[in-house]
């Protein structure tokens, strides 16, 4: 009888061992992967695929459209979840810059299925050329919040060339 249950119990292990799931903190966690300028026939270098890495323990990453009411809503800071800063390298020194249009943005929902863990790429097309300054090699830095507000790292991609 000893030896059916230890039998069974070894088939329950190895069953539940091979569906193992992926654990990761309810805190979003990004690396940059890459930025890709994307070339528009002209010369001159406009906008960017930024691709980034995502981990998230509960899958609450993203905003619908009509997620809009309270903390969300047009003009407070949680309208966006994806946040990107713009640096100049002027005269030796990162200097953020603020930009006439914020480069932030608003991430789809990316799991329909929360609580659950997920992981993947995302990727963000933004504009990389600040056309009323004279310097030309930048960087951006970027952070995702998810909708309970758990903060990610903050990531910076490497200085990027722009061709004015």
């Amino acid at each position: 009888m000893k030896a059916r249950l230890w039998i069974v119990g070894l088939c329950l292990l190895a069953l539940t061992g091979c569906g193992r799931r992926e654990v990761f903190p309810v805190e979003p966690h990004i690396e940059f992967v890459r930025i890709d300028k994307i070339d528009n026939g002209t010369g001159v270098d406009n906008q960017a695929d930024l691709v980034v890495y995502f981990e998230d323990g509960d899958g609450d990453i993203g905003l619908n459209e009509t997620d809009t009411d309270s903390i969300f809503a047009i003009g407070s800071p949680y309208y966006y979840d994806f946040f990107i800063h713009y640096y100049e390298k002027q005269n030796g020194v990162w200097t953020e810059v603020e930009l006439p249009t914020p480069l932030h943005a608003r991430l789809p929902h990316l799991s329909d299925n929360v609580p659950e863990a997920i992981k993947g790429e995302i990727t963000i097309t933004t504009f990389i050329n600040n056309y009323t300054s004279p310097y030309d090699t930048i960087m951006l830095s970027c952070q995702l919040v998810d909708r309970a507000l758990h903060e990610s790292n903050i990531i910076t991609t490497p200085e990027i060339i722009v061709q004015k």
